[in-house]
């Protein structure tokens, strides 16, 4: 019987430019996807890739310990997405995810867009957060056996 890997869809966004990524349940690997300026863009790419999930980063500032997101633009796209979207979204601490894409090797001909990258990071780091926790569970699984 097939059993379909999940397809997620990774979010860095941006007043200006949104990053967009792809990964999969089977590889559990990112790839920086394109830069989208609309929400329609978005849905379109959730549509022809059938996307089963939604990876959002929270753009959290480094001081805020209350993770309140005041960005009233970023709630405006959050909003929206939710509303057109009927695929679970999920949301991630961004923090310095701009930064670590600034930092990966390449130049501007050989590198994905920054905001890409970006949204690479942010989906790895959901992706790998799943992965430790089956890891987890299979340790415990096989520690009781």
């Amino acid at each position: 019987m097939y059993s379909k890997e999940k397809k997620y869809l990774g979010i860095d966004w941006g007043e200006k430019r949104i990053g967009l990524a792809l990964g999969d349940g089977e590889t559990k690997i990112a790839s920086p996807y394109r830069i989208v300026g609309n929400i329609d863009k978005i849905i379109s790419i959730i549509k022809d890739e059938d996307i089963d999930e939604i990876i959002v980063g929270k753009p959290v500032s480094i001081t805020n310990y209350k993770l309140q997101i005041t960005n009233k633009e970023y709630n405006k796209f959050v909003n929206e997405l939710k509303k057109k979207v009927n695929v679970p979204i999920k949301f991630i601490d961004e923090r310095l995810s701009s930064k670590a894409a600034d930092a990966l090797v390449g130049g501007k001909k050989t590198k994905a867009p920054r905001d890409a990258v970006a949204a690479m990071i942010i989906l790895q780091t959901y992706l790998d957060k799943l992965n430790t926790k089956e890891t987890n569970k299979n340790e415990r699984n096989k520690n009781k056996n």
